[in-house]
């Protein structure tokens, strides 16, 4: 005879919730740890490092002469979107003497965030490439500084050369609110594109 099992086995055969890796790039000093320890719910990990005279010439820090550290390795936050659904956030360093690593820390990513600031648009595009010729989803994320530049999202993709089905959200990653709706816009985006190329290999 099989005993009915306990209220306590039943509640440990709930589903664990989904855990999701998500990439947060872009360029030197858009805002990447910015958003990471907003929207985090642990304390994130972080490898800010004070930028020293050494880094003059090599890192390019007009439009954002304020800043005083850099990431060197990445950054790391928890968001739970809905119950069932946890992302783990890894961000990127930004300037281009790291860019090796990010082999390494997009290894089972899903999809990603790529941060623009339109004072310096031009540096989100070796993002842009990087997750385009891999194929791996993602949306733009224009952090508006009180200093930039008002395009709109049309103007943005536009200047980016973005396909129609590429989604450009405008935020202030200062705010978890503002911060959470990027990745709630990237987990649709990922979820449309996975539909669609499961629709594409049935139809073979």
């Amino acid at each position: 005879m099989v005993s009915k099992p306990s209220e306590s086995r039943a509640g440990a055969a709930v589903a664990a919730p989904v855990a999701v890796k998500i990439l947060v790039a872009g360029g030197f000093g858009v805002g990447k740890t910015t958003l990471v320890a907003a929207v985090s719910e642990i304390r994130p990990l972080q490898t800010e490092e004070l930028l020293t005279d050494q880094g003059v010439g090599v890192d390019d820090t007009e439009g954002v002469e304020q800043k005083t550290t850099t990431t060197v390795a990445m950054d790391f936050g928890r968001i739970t979107i809905r119950d069932g659904l946890v992302l783990y956030l890894f961000g990127t360093p930004g300037q281009d003497r790291f860019w090796f690593m990010w082999d390494e820390l997009s290894y089972g990513a899903l999809g990603a965030v790529v941060l623009a600031d339109t004072r310096r648009l031009a540096d989100c595009f070796p993002a842009v490439d990087y997750f385009e010729n891999r194929g791996l989803p993602f949306v733009v994320g224009v952090n508006c500084f009180e200093d930039g530049y008002d395009y709109s999202a049309d103007e943005i993709r536009d200047a980016l050369d973005l396909s129609d089905g590429i989604p450009v959200v405008l935020c202030d990653v200062r705010e978890r609110a503002s911060g959470k709706e990027v990745l709630t816009t990237l987990m649709r985006h990922v979820l449309t594109v996975h539909r669609r190329e499961s629709q594409g290999v049935g139809a073979v």
